[in-house]
């Protein structure tokens, strides 16, 4: 738990519930049980990484080793960082508060490219060396895997090792040989590296020396271990044999992606030839139905989630998506639990998958046309023609959603202004099938920068230059700046760093490490991305960047990452590269095997869902007592970590709690049907109390003593249900006619003199700050009691009539002239509230 600095400290920050590690299914483990810490790092904000599957599936399987505890941690927000480096606290793990430079290992999650500085900020605030060759023992062995890792190279300096490809299956395997290690001493760490090296999709970037010509090009990568000239990516060959979380730790804070993601397959059979995901996940392994079915189940029951989402790459492929859907909607309809199916390609939408989608509320539909017309994407191997999207849109309309997103890219190769004309388009074709549905129906055209990717047909190919890249995303804004249609769009400056780290060398690694002392921090985030800062770190370290992004490659040259492999041969590359520019399609693998080079046809090829009839769903029981509605009176209260929850965070956990204890919650109607459940007062950030009310509204009678015992055990630390009274049918909503707190001001000098001078007047006016604006208020009226009840302590009872309201911390620092961070040192506890 928290010590009470420790929340007052958090309370200093923005979003402390990102800090707070006290999360429902956390995984925390006794010292002395651990022989191996390892931190999970994920290079951006808590709500970000928390979205992130892949943490979750690597957490739930390392933690399943006795001896092994994985524990998180995550970028700290600028102000966090700045409160970190004032008290020099080193950065630490949410789940047992140790420091990661005492971690055995620290293992980086790679999304992207627009990270790479957060990586460095981690590693200064833990006191750990960048370098891996600056390392000594004890540092933890630094390591990394993800995506961006398919290019390492201009991040390799930073890494002991790297793990390429799926990590389920070898992280577990490199944690072991680490606690061998650990356990003879007898080993160097070069031992160790040489030991792992030999493991299937173990990179090692000390074992690999890059050698440059007199102008500059890279003539070769030489591997300096005898045995290994390559690196071939770790390849999990059924991913139905690897476990799934189904516990999976559940924030408080709102995150990104907010919601069940269950991973129904890995992989695509598409063959998009500007997708890296779609070359680096191959071949595609799909996830038996009834095992998905039986994921939901469980991890619905221990999450509270309402919203579940079947993650794939293309999730309309999956063999027997129809079913699947039908039949989770039909389970789940009645708990208002949506599925979402957010990687729908859009020959495979259907009119069955938005009216299942529908059933209990509307998700969102993106369309990625990429591109504006038919021959830009054959070249890019997407084969859908206009008609099919005109088609699609139409059916969306109809289905009475009232906005669709459009998502495609600039500087495709071989695009032209007239490409760009057909974007244009094509967005008021749509639009004016939007219209002729309804004038509320809206059309938002997302544009991004074509980034050339490493593995992919588009690896030789020249990005566009930035000012061309500001060219074409002006020229669609004018066209389409009067008119239905909204254009948002991705920094170009974003696109163009991304691009020269995508297929960037090790020269790059000094340029990295310039930015980050210039302050490049959160690059991938518009409002702290700073062009300026990368440009001045270039020049410093003599990079010209535009080499990386402008300059076409030739189909023999040595590329930085080609002693990494992805499984795609680069024969295969160089012939899609090659029908590409005579727009020629590739068919989809599922129609017969192209010989790509990822399978073996022996333990790796395509895996494919067998054809599944879903299960009878069993009809509930019938009875007065669960089908009567009523009415709950629930008090409760909040103390601890769980005062570092804003309302809105409150109100999800809670929510949660009464999901997993299976209270019979009633909704509102319509497209977005909400709980019924209401509480009487907002609690503020950072106060605790101990007489807090809600009422929640039931379909059926409620075992009161059961529901108490249940929920309590659902509830998170810190959050303690006293009562649960059934309230009369025709009784109105409580409200709250006053409140007691006791304040504690300890590290505080409160004058006595100031409260005397506010007991004295019949009227003390403010001026309250709202999202609307400033409004003065008089507070003396419901004010009845301000006084000292000890040396260091505040008794304090506020009335709450109709109209504006006076937070207590509002009270005390306007009587005693408190400053911001005065104020946020007090100690604020409801003690009772009168309800009318």
């Amino acid at each position: 738990m928290l010590s009470e600095p420790e929340i007052r400290r958090l309370l200093t920050v923005s979003r402390p519930s990102r800090y707070i590690g006290h999360e429902v299914n956390i995984v925390r483990k006794a010292p002395e049980d651990i022989e191996i810490c390892v931190a999970l790092a994920f290079p951006d904000v808590y709500e970000v990484g928390m979205s992130h599957l892949g943490l979750k599936i690597l957490y739930d399987i390392l933690n399943r080793l006795p001896w092994l505890a994985a524990e998180r941690v995550f970028s700290p927000w600028p102000d966090m960082e700045r409160r970190l480096r004032q008290e020099a606290a080193p950065l630490s793990t949410l789940e047992s508060r140790r420091p990661l430079h005492s971690c055995d290992v620290l293992g980086f999650s790679v999304q992207h490219e627009l990270c790479f500085t957060n990586i460095l900020n981690m590693l200064d605030l833990s006191g750990i060396p960048f370098r891996a060759a600056e390392r000594k023992a004890p540092a933890p062995l630094v390591i990394a895997g993800g995506p961006a890792c398919f290019n390492p190279e201009p991040i390799a300096a930073f890494f002991d090792l790297i793990v390429i490809g799926d990590g389920e299956t070898v992280t577990p395997a490199i944690c072991d040989a680490i606690r061998d290690w650990k356990r003879s001493g007898a080993e160097s760490k070069e031992e160790l590296l040489h030991r792992l090296s030999a493991f299937e999709g173990v990179y090692v970037p000390a074992h690999f020396e890059p050698h440059y010509g007199p102008e500059g090009n890279l003539e070769a990568i030489e591997p300096l271990q005898a045995g290994k000239a390559f690196v071939q990516k770790a390849i999990v060959p059924d991913i139905e044999a690897i476990p799934y979380p189904e516990a999976q730790p559940l924030p408080f804070t709102e995150l990104v992606h907010d919601r069940l993601a269950i991973e129904i397959a890995r992989g695509c059979t598409r063959g998009c030839r500007f997708c890296q995901a779609g070359m680096i996940y191959r071949p595609v392994r799909e996830r038996q139905p009834a095992t998905i079915c039986h994921i939901a189940e469980k991890a619905l029951s221990l999450t509270g989630y309402d919203d579940l989402s079947l993650l794939s790459l293309s999730t309309g492929d999956y063999s027997c998506i129809e079913p699947l859907l039908i039949h989770l909607m039909d389970r789940r309809e009645k708990d208002k639990i949506s599925v979402s199916l957010p990687s729908l390609r859009i020959d495979s939408l259907s009119p069955l998958f938005m009216e299942q989608i529908k059933r209990v509320r509307k998700t969102g539909f993106t369309l990625a046309i990429e591109a504006g017309n038919e021959r830009l994407r054959r070249i890019i191997n997407k084969g859908l023609t206009d008609e099919d999207i005109l088609r699609t849109a139409h059916l969306v309309y109809r289905a009475d959603w009232n906005l669709i997103k459009l998502y495609c890219m600039i500087g495709l190769p071989f695009e032209t202004d007239s490409d760009l004309e057909d974007t244009v388009r094509l967005a008021r074709e749509i639009a004016a099938v939007g219209g002729k549905q309804s004038r509320r129906n809206r059309l938002n055209l997302s544009v991004s920068t074509f980034v050339p990717k490493a593995h992919t047909p588009f690896m030789w190919c020249a990005q566009i230059p930035l000012d061309e890249s500001r060219r074409r995303l002006h020229l669609i804004q004018e066209s389409l700046r009067r008119g239905p249609v909204k254009v948002k769009w991705n920094q170009p400056e974003m696109s163009w760093l991304e691009g020269v780290f995508s297929r960037g060398d090790r020269r790059l690694t000094r340029s990295i490490e310039a930015a980050w002392r210039k302050g490049a921090r959160y690059d991938a985030w518009a409002e702290h991305f700073n062009p300026a800062i990368w440009r001045e770190a270039f020049a410093e370290t003599g990079i010209d960047p535009n080499l990386y992004t402008e300059r076409e490659r030739g189909l023999d040259e040595v590329l930085p990452w080609d002693h990494i492999r992805s499984g795609v041969s680069k024969a295969f590359l160089k012939q899609e590269w090659r029908r590409a520019a005579e727009a020629l399609p590739t068919p989809d693998c599922r129609l017969g095997c192209l010989e790509c080079g990822v399978c073996d046809h022996d333990v790796v090829d395509p895996v494919f869902a067998k054809p599944w009839s879903p299960p009878p769903i069993p009809a509930a029981p019938v009875s007065p007592a669960r089908t009567t509605p009523a009415r709950y009176l629930i008090t409760y209260s909040k103390a601890g970590t769980a005062a570092l929850l804003g309302h809105m965070e409150f109100s999800r956990a809670f929510q949660r709690a009464l999901r997993r204890a299976h209270i019979p919650l009633r909704f509102s109607q319509g497209f977005h049907p909400l709980p019924k459940v209401t509480f009487t007062t907002a609690l503020p950030l950072g106060t605790e109390s101990f007489d807090e009310t809600m009422v929640i509204e039931t379909d059926g009678l409620l075992a009161i003593d059961q529901s108490t015992t249940e929920l309590n055990q659902s509830l998170p630390d810190g959050i303690t249900v006293k009562e649960i009274r059934k309230l009369d049918k025709a009784s109105p909503i409580p409200r709250v006619k006053s409140s007691r707190y006791r304040i504690f001001f300890e590290e505080l000098e409160l004058r006595r003199s100031r409260l005397d001078d506010f007991s004295a007047r019949r009227h003390f006016e403010v001026v309250k700050k709202t999202k609307k604006g400033e409004h003065v208020l008089d507070i003396r009226p419901l004010i009845t009691t301000l006084e000292f009840s000890n040396l260091n302590q505040l008794e304090l009872v506020i009335l709450h009539p109709e109209g504006p309201q006076i937070r207590p911390v509002e009270v005390i620092q306007s009587v005693f002239g408190l400053t911001d961070s005065e104020s946020a040192r007090l100690h604020i506890q409801k003690i009772e509230q009168v309800l009318m």
